[in-house]
């Protein structure tokens, strides 16, 4: 298992979303976009709150992108 640098600039991002509760977009490999609030982040995965409050599990190589929504 990999450690988390948390000095990354990309994990101190996905950080800011996550303390100032900023809603993103996400896309993934499969082309698919999901909308809500990244909850926690971890080495391998991020967890993200959709738009009816489900729990989503996403594994880190299946990001292409993260942002804020508009």
């Amino acid at each position: 298992m990999s450690e988390f640098d948390t000095g990354l600039p990309s994990v101190r991002q996905v950080q800011r979303y996550i303390k100032d509760k900023q809603t993103v977009v996400i896309q993934l490999v499969t082309t698919e976009t999901m909308t809500g609030q990244v909850l926690w982040q971890d080495p391998q995965c991020l967890c993200l709150s959709d738009e009816s409050n489900q729990s989503l599990l996403i594994w880190r190589h299946a990001l292409v992108y993260i942002k804020p929504a508009s």
